[in-house]
Order: structure tokens, then sequence, then C-alpha cells
């Protein structure tokens, strides 16, 4: 009976963690197969188109936990929605200081870089961000936003966050977040007044 390894769960998270760091075209191969510990037959065993493939699976791992932090953040907001948005900012500023702000988001990194390099990785990506926007969606429309507010809205937090996340590591500071949860709530509270 063949030995069952973590090496393919190795990968794919070093291929993560590297991708979100430093990106997709700067991360070669070899560094990722050294750094996860993985033998090279192995390797190519788990993954035999290589790194696009691996780059598939480091996307759909990331977009389902991503998925998940959303849901539990609409869960525990339940019907309020500027709750929502700050405990979605804090959560991503908290994620920013655990990297030391080295953490990038995996699609922003991703999208930046492959729709010159990688159509169906592109079309993946963007996949991933429809979903997530929906999620958000969702939360808003379960506040009463009305469909097409709440879709707005939504791309609308979710391109904040993807653009706070690239300040925050330039700056090293989840200020930006903050100032961002504090701009919506004043936004809402003057469409009230």
């Amino acid at each position: 009976m063949p030995r069952k390894t973590d090496a393919r769960d190795r990968a794919i998270a070093t291929a993560e963690r590297l991708f979100r760091i430093q990106g997709y075209t700067a991360t070669g191969l070899n560094q990722i197969i050294q750094e996860s510990g993985s033998p090279k037959g192995s390797f190519y065993f788990h993954f035999p188109r290589g790194k696009a493939q691996l780059a598939e699976e480091a996307i759909d791992h990331y977009v389902a936990r991503r998925i998940a932090v959303l849901r539990d953040i609409s869960a525990n907001t339940a019907g309020d929605a500027l709750n929502f948005v700050h405990r979605l900012f804090g959560t991503f500023a908290a994620e920013m200081v655990a990297s030391d702000f080295q953490y990038g988001c995996l699609m922003q990194n991703l999208a930046n870089e492959l729709p010159a390099l990688d159509a169906e990785l592109t079309k993946r990506v963007a996949r991933g961000f429809v979903d997530s926007t929906e999620i958000v969606a969702e939360h808003f429309r379960g506040c009463g936003f009305a469909s097409a507010r709440a879709s707005s809205t939504a791309a609308a937090l979710v391109a904040a966050v993807e653009g706070a996340r690239t300040i925050a590591r330039l700056e090293r500071t989840p200020a930006i977040f903050k100032a961002l949860a504090d701009v919506s709530v004043q936004g809402w509270a003057a469409r009230k007044g």
C-alpha cells in the first residue's frame, strides 16, 4: 500500500504563501519545491501540468478560505451592515499585521500579472473576486439593501479592501483599514441624515 504524505498540501500552502508575498512570475518551481520540502518526483506526480496547475490549486484553496472568512463575519453580524464593514476591515487589517505586512491578496497579486500569461488562471482569479463579492452583497441584501445597492456597495468594499492591502504593505501600518471603515460609516450616516 502506498505511503500517504502531505507533500501536495505543503506545496499548495507554500505556493500560496510565496505568490502572496512575491507574485507568480517571481516565484519559481524550484523555490516552491525547496521551501515545501516536497520531493521533485512527488511534485510532478501531484501537479503534472506544473506551476499553472499548482496556481489553480492555490487559488481554489485561497478563495475557499476567503469565502469562509466572509461568511463567518456575515454570520456574526447578521442584519448589521455597519458592524459587518468594521469587522471586514478589522479582519483584513489583523491579517496584514500578523503577516508583518508581507501578505498581499493572492488574487490581486495574480490579477496584476496573469492576463498576459495565462487566460485560464485569469478566469479563475476573476471568479474568486465575483464569488467573494457576492458573499458581501448577500450580507447587505440581508441588511435590507436593495439588490443594486447591495451589489455596488459590495463591489466598492472589495475594491477598497484590495487597495487597502497595497497601501498597508507599503506603509507598514493597518491605519488605512480603519480610515476606510470610518469613511463607510460616515457615508451611511450622511445618507440617513
